[in-house]
């Protein structure tokens, strides 16, 4: 059985919207490394979330989550029988919350969070022989923030802004995979390493300086384990497991700290989310697929105002078209974002309350074997 899909084919799968396990959009996919025959490979996803509530002072909180694009390309190539090595550019993870609102007569008018990033994966494949291989490389990655804690929740803090850019880091990935070929079975397990980012930091509160620092703050370590399988002729089982550990990203940058002992910015707890869907070969040249997509709920409902929610449930209808050595991909994600309470304090207080969120996402690729 010779069947199985492109990275694009699968590109909502394994791109991330709002709503997803912590800052994750990219789930730092590095499957373009098991591409038959070398590959290069374009994609483009834009994603619009909808998440709107009210406060506790029955303020209503418009759209609260900022449309965004996700570009992404790889390129791999076999240099033998048995290695083969590969570049893949992501945004491994972002952020785009603005509240509307007067800071003065809502709880949390004017709070912002903008997160960009971009990955440069260098993965290489050997492959011990038609069963098992094993895959690593190095990933060098920025990041550039602004935070702002504005609203009567925030108390004292209400005007804090940081600013943080410049940062960058390098980790490393690492991973086995077990394949055969003859039922299109492989089932592969990726280490991703955290990564200390170092940040030029600039803090103020309403306008008013409070100084220029540096920031350290460590990106999660991740574990992803993508499989596929197939059932029937012309037909695939394909899914993902991935498992962040977003409790050790902390920010503390040094005059926040000062005033609040031990807090951090960030409160993003170690979460998990599971995708499984079914893919259909229908001619030589159009496939297309449908998948389920799951992230649990947190241990309670409360969470970061600059995350407004608590757990996904999405459905994924996906294409492939492929015209001689041109491979088209697209698809479309809908994403039910899970209720949750944004709240700020020592110990935890709802500020307000989120329900019925949602997201759209679509995406195309563009790949060329050669």
């Amino acid at each position: 059985m010779k069947f199985g899909f492109s990275a694009g084919a699968a590109l909502l799968l394994t791109t991330s919207m709002a709503g997803a396990v912590g800052l994750d959009r990219s789930n730092q996919d590095i499957t373009a490394i098991f591409e038959a025959g070398n590959y290069a490979e374009l994609s483009f996803g834009y994603i619009t979330p909808d998440l709107t509530g009210s406060d506790v002072l029955g303020n209503s909180i418009d759209n609260v989550g900022s449309a965004f694009s996700q570009l992404s390309g790889s390129i791999k190539v076999d240099l033998n029988d048995q290695f083969s090595v590969g570049l893949i550019i992501d945004q491994p993870f972002g952020a785009d919350v603005t509240y509307g609102g007067s800071p003065a007569t809502t709880m949390l008018g004017g709070t912002e969070a903008i997160l960009n990033s971009t990955a440069f994966t260098a993965i290489g494949r050997y492959k011990f022989n038609e069963n098992f291989s094993a895959h690593a490389g190095v990933r060098y990655q920025t990041l550039d923030a602004n935070i702002t804690l504005s609203g009567l929740a925030f108390g004292a803090l209400n005007g804090y802004n940081v600013d943080m850019t410049n940062g960058s880091g390098t980790g490393y990935v690492a991973g086995v995979a077990y394949e055969r070929p003859e039922i299109a079975l492989r089932v592969a397990l990726t280490y991703n390493s955290a990564i200390t980012n170092e940040f030029d930091t600039t803090e103020s509160i309403n306008g008013a300086p409070l100084g220029v620092s540096t920031t350290e703050v460590e990106s999660p370590e991740a574990w992803n384990l993508d499989f596929q399988t197939g059932i029937a002729a012309d037909t695939l089982v394909f899914g993902q497991i991935r498992h962040a550990i977003y409790s050790q990203t902390i920010l503390t940058p040094t005059t926040f700290g000062v005033l609040n002992p031990g807090a951090s910015i960030t409160d993003i707890e170690d979460a998990t989310s599971y995708s499984i869907g079914i893919g259909r070969k229908f001619s030589d040249q159009f496939s297309g697929s449908i998948a389920f997509g799951y992230e649990g709920e947190g241990s309670d409902d409360l969470v970061s105002p600059l995350s407004p929610t608590n757990g996904t449930k999405s459905i994924s209808i996906g294409g492939q078209y492929t015209l001689n050595n041109i491979v088209f991909s697209g698809g479309i994600r809908y994403s039910m974002l899970g209720d949750a309470r944004p709240e700020t304090g020592t110990p935890d207080v709802a500020r307000a309350t989120f329900t019925d969120g949602d997201a759209l996402s679509v995406g195309l690729s563009v790949g060329y074997r050669f």
